[in-house]
């Protein structure tokens, strides 16, 4: 890998996450092996539906930004309730672990996000495994609405994400809203060879996301985030590094890469290999394997630029570390000591799917289908609405 991803091994597909080996792998089995095939044609009848769907764009929804721009992206903090004591019901309070359906509906942005970097994920798969352009034309037109067209564009900001009413008209914590977009640069690149996105319009994507990381250095959510000491700030941190690399910008990949260590695993990791400030909430378990993944994502992005955080040991805090602390209790969510109020006994697959190609030696094992819910969308498992961050 190199700053351009995977692009050198993968047909100038400029991912940085969706591995060639993999993804060459399950389209060639697509017609020999029965699973394979299930989930080939599974993942097609989605990419069908996406086809009728959208467009998706912020300038629709019903409430209107504080800044009186509907371009501005506008959310709802997920466990932020109307206080019932209050005719008014404000300001909102706080129910850590219980989600405001609210958040999920037309008065704000965030399904419209959710619903545009699913599609145009589900949409640049079908494309690479069937070969069909029609697939990759529809990714690339809910592409541009979202965050070119003059009329629908995003403004680049997250100024007004995860505000709370009565409160705050937006968060540090609404930045981790765009992670969603980690699908969408991924998608860019999948669909690169077909040139349904002019060089022009690919020159405009890269400046998006280049003003989006100046916006998250510059801006007080941005700086306050980028100081969180709990999973929010390796959310930031992983973001900034796929970003960052997508806009050309690897120097500052390499900035954040080589700054992890002291910044994030220092300061947030244990030696006995827990996340002490994910443990204090109401879902412990979900949300160390979650901030785990953040760390993932920082390790993935740095071997793209030369920096090796997978072999990490900082007076036994390491990557490695957490992830056995978390491995050890596969198969016995049932004895996880800390409070975990919606269990998900499956939530530890894709870790140690991703563990596996870490240390291959590391004895992780592989459930069963992990790599076809990975690559190929399948199964069903829940929209990242209902895993509030």
């Amino acid at each position: 890998m190199g700053a351009d991803g995977y692009s050198a091994a993968f047909g100038g597909r400029r991912t940085f996450f969706l591995q060639p080996d993999t993804m060459e792998r399950l389209k060639a089995a697509k017609d020999s092996d029965p699973a394979v095939g299930a989930a080939y044609t599974a993942l097609i009848g989605k990419a069908n539906a996406a086809l009728t769907r959208g467009p998706y764009m912020v300038v629709d929804k019903r409430t209107i930004p504080p800044s009186g721009d509907r371009h501005d992206y506008l959310s709802v903090g997920p466990y932020w309730w109307p206080d019932k004591t209050k005719p008014d019901g404000l300001p909102y309070i706080r129910r850590d672990g219980e989600i405001n359906p609210d958040r999920s509906s037309d008065k704000y942005d965030l399904a419209d996000l959710e619903s545009m970097s699913a599609d145009v994920e589900t949409l640049g798969l079908a494309y690479y495994f069937s070969g069909n352009v029609r697939y990759a034309q529809r990714a690339a037109f809910l592409v541009k609405i979202w965050f070119l067209d003059p009329r629908t564009r995003m403004n680049p900001n997250m100024n007004f994400g995860q505000a709370v009413p009565g409160r705050e008209d937006g968060r540090a914590e609404g930045i981790i809203d765009t992670t969603r977009l980690a699908r969408v640069i991924e998608t860019i690149g999948l669909i690169g060879p077909t040139n349904v996105l002019k060089p022009e319009e690919q020159a405009g994507l890269e400046k998006w996301f280049s003003d989006y990381l100046d916006w998250m250095y510059k801006s007080r959510n941005g700086k306050a985030e980028d100081t969180a000491k709990n999973n929010h700030a390796m959310w930031f941190d992983a973001q900034v590094v796929q970003f960052a690399l997508f806009a050309r910008r690897p120097d500052l990949t390499r900035k954040v890469v080589e700054a992890f260590p002291k910044r994030r695993i220092a300061d947030q990791f244990t030696v006995d290999g827990s996340l002490p400030r994910e443990l204090i909430r109401t879902r412990s378990f979900h949300y160390s394997i979650y901030a785990l993944l953040a760390a993932y994502d920082v390790a993935e992005m740095g071997s793209c630029v030369g920096v090796d955080l997978w072999s990490y040991d900082g007076g036994g805090k390491s990557l490695k570390r957490t992830t056995d602390f978390l491995a050890a209790y596969r198969g016995r969510l049932d004895q996880w000591p800390h409070k975990e109020i919606r269990p998900d006994a499956g939530e530890l697959d894709e870790l140690l799917r991703r563990a596996r190609r870490a240390w291959p030696d590391g004895g992780y094992p592989l459930a069963d289908g992990v790599e076809l819910r990975r690559y190929m969308k399948a199964g069903s498992a829940p929209s990242d609405l209902d895993v509030p961050k």
